[in-house]
């Protein structure tokens, strides 16, 4: 499909993938192999943005709540992430930067030390950069970055009248990153489930009756239109 220059250029996006269990359950499968579908959607939809001059995404791969589900469960999915760990250096050649969010010392050694390397691979990249969030979440970054900055008040090198909306953004995650324009949320639900909570302050919702595995790029399209439907007001008139 033929888009304006403008449709998506610039745009930082937040998804949550969402349903892959359900869409295996629908059709008699194990939930394993809704996400092994799920991540082939991922990796097609990242190269859409990419093609249609998105400026960041943030994936919401695996929350700090995930750990709950079943072992083999769990086990599928650090597979999955693993074998995206070794492919994930093919975009490099996409000029992508790609940025781990998340308390990444619950992984493997083995995992952790691959994830340092495709950052610093890909650290001077100048096109997209991919955010994937793993055992992430909202509540946990927030808290996070607070004890960071009490350290800092302990140390004596900030007061905390200094402490500023700004000073809290920057010891999250995202540091340094535009916040999302909008969140995207397939499967049908309606909440952030602990995803991007602060910095999804001014953020537009889009929800959709889509499964994630049945995700399609004419579905990213379609949320596109809609957010550029929106009125942005940020507490304006």
């Amino acid at each position: 499909m033929e888009h304006a220059a403008d449709f998506a250029r610039g745009l930082s996006i937040g998804i949550i993938m969402d349903g892959n269990g359900r869409w295996a359950k629908k059709r008699g499968l194990p939930r394993t192999a809704g996400h092994k579908r799920g991540a082939e959607v991922f990796q097609d939809i990242t190269r859409y943005c990419n093609e249609l001059g998105v400026a960041s995404v943030y994936f919401y791969a695996f929350s700090t709540e995930n750990w709950r589900r079943p072992a083999e469960e769990v086990g599928a999915i650090m597979r999955l992430f693993g074998d995206y760990l070794i492919k994930a250096f093919d975009y490099e050649k996409e000029n992508n930067r790609v940025v781990f969010l998340g308390d990444r010392t619950a992984l493997s050694a083995e995992y952790q030390r691959k994830m340092n390397e495709i950052e610093t691979r890909t650290a001077h990249n100048t096109g997209m950069v991919l955010n994937v969030a793993v055992n992430y979440g909202g509540r946990q970054e927030i808290a996070r970055a607070a004890r960071l900055l009490a350290e800092e008040v302990r140390q004596g090198t900030l007061q905390p009248e200094q402490i500023t909306e700004q000073l809290l953004s920057d010891r999250m995650y995202t540091a340094g990153q535009k916040d999302p324009d909008f969140i995207l949320r397939p499967s049908g639900e309606k909440r952030l489930s602990n995803f991007m909570l602060w910095q999804a302050a001014y953020s537009e919702l889009v929800e959709m009756d889509v499964l994630w595995p049945d995700f399609t790029r004419h579905d990213l399209d379609l949320a596109i239109e809609e957010f550029n439907r929106r009125s942005r007001r940020f507490g304006g008139i």
